[in-house]
Formats: structure tokens, sequence, C-alpha cells
């Protein structure tokens, strides 16, 4: 007797989203965004565009976070078929990571082997200011877990990937290439993640300097590692919508984040739309 596959499994789990996406959208993608808070509006403006609230792909969580729309939208960008998160899913909301991630999962078998993530931030570096991207060259995971704990499928990746580039060198040259002849400033920097949701305190902030963060969020490194395990080159770029705690002598709050990616909106989405055609 033909053994048949379990569809308790994560993977088989993963198959069944990617037959439903690919049944709604009409066909895979090969680059993949995830925008951060404040900065979905990119999604809006595809090409023949397929939009799947979240609730309507099996096994997505919801997203509850204000600035995150909650939408899978398949189109096209300068001749190139992508699917983006609207959205995403954090750790901070009760999640596992495995529900954090389960999206990438869903888009490496979609057939994506490009993903850009985009986030929010927190600056650190005092050469980064209030509306700056950040190029992310590597990052720090200090969320106290890893989304590939607990038992591996090989159809994923292997047990112990290696991430000595997560962020591929070749997807930065091009972002740095693009920035320059859009006259856009684009540094590069570390990116340390935090579980949140409380923002990080001034004696933190002294402590990631230290460390050698130059931003600070509570997302994008669990995608990162799952999507490197799966073989997914990455790109990572955050939007510096607040200075960190003690950087300025002011509260934070969510709400400047919403606000400073509302500012920085065209920019943004014109360096995106340059990028996504080469990779």
């Amino acid at each position: 007797m033909t053994e048949q596959p379990n569809p308790d499994t994560l993977y088989e789990r993963a198959e069944h989203a990617a037959r439903t996406v690919r049944a709604r959208a009409g066909a895979d993608a090969h680059v993949a965004l995830v925008l951060g808070s404040g900065l979905g509006a990119f999604a809006d403006d595809l090409e023949d565009a397929v939009a799947i609230p979240f609730a309507e792909v099996p096994g997505f969580a919801r997203s509850t976070v204000e600035g995150h729309a909650g939408r899978l939208v398949v189109g096209g960008v300068g001749g190139a078929r992508v699917a983006v998160m609207q959205g995403r899913f954090h750790f901070y909301e009760g999640y596992t990571l495995e529900e954090v991630t389960f999206p990438v999962r869903v888009l490496s078998l979609l057939g994506v082997k490009s993903l850009i993530l985009t986030n929010a931030a927190g600056g650190l570096n005092n050469s980064l200011r209030q509306g700056s991207l950040m190029l992310i060259s590597d990052h720090l995971n200090l969320l106290g877990a890893n989304p590939l704990r607990g038992a591996n499928d090989p159809r994923f990746g292997v047990r112990f990937p290696d991430m000595s580039e997560v962020y591929d060198r070749g997807f930065q040259e091009i972002a740095i290439q693009e920035a320059h002849a859009a006259g856009t400033e684009l540094r590069r920097g570390v990116y340390a993640a935090l579980a949140g949701p409380s923002y990080e305190t001034p004696a933190e902030i002294r402590m990631l300097r230290a460390l050698g963060a130059d931003a600070v969020g509570m997302s994008t490194v669990p995608e990162a590692i799952v999507a490197r395990h799966a073989g997914v080159k990455v790109l990572g770029i955050s939007c510096i919508t607040n200075m960190a705690a003690g950087v300025l002598d002011k509260p934070i709050e969510h709400s400047e984040v919403i606000e400073t990616g509302e500012r920085v909106r065209a920019t943004f989405t014109d360096l995106l739309r340059r990028i996504i055609p080469k990779l």
C-alpha cells in the first residue's frame, strides 16, 4: 500500500495553502515582498492584481496591528510576477514562530526565489534619521527563539542551514545601484529583532548599540531564516520610522511609525519598482 501524505504536517499544510493561492491568482510568482507597518500601499498599484484576504488562505493567521491590511496581493511590477504580503504576523501578537513564518513557506512553494522583507524600525545609529531607508546587511536574532526549532522536514531544507549570508550580497548591490540612480540615500546596517511588543528601554538600546546593531524592530528575522532554509534569496530594507529610546528625548508612539511610513511612501515605492525587475 502506498503511504499517503500526512495532511497535518507543516509541508502538506503549506502545499494546500499554495494550491489555494495558485487557484485564486491564476499563476505562480517568482518574487515576493512582505510589507511592514505603514508600508502596505505599494501593493495597491500592482498590475492585474488579485487580492486575497489572509482569512481566505488556509493556515494564515490574522494580522491584528494597525498599518497591516492583512491581504496577499498577486500581480505584476515591470513585467515581473510578484506576490505581496500586505502586512505580516508577529511573535508579540501571540503567534508561534511557525505561524509567523508560515506565509514564507507557502511563498517558497509558489515558486518564489527572491524575497524582499521590509519593516518599520527604530534607528540606533546617529547617521540614520527618521524617514531613512536602511539596507539590512545582517541581523541579530534576539527573540529568544528560532523558527526552525523542532522536527526538520527535508522537503523544505536541511537540518542546519548556513546563515553566513542571510541577506544576498548581489541583491544588496542591485538595491544600492538603483537607489543611487533614483537619488535616494540607502545605508547598510545591522537589524536587531526583539520580541516586543513594548518598545526598548534606553539601557537596552545602549546594549544593542554595543552589540553592533544599527536598527531595531520586532519582525523580519524569523522570515529571513525560514526563507534561507528554503533556498530563497533575501533582500531586507528597513524604514527608520522613529529613533529608538534614548536617542532622542521624546516618547515613542506607534502613530509616529504609521505617519513616517506614509511620508516616505513615494520614495519607498519608487525604489521597490526599480529593484524588483532586476531580481
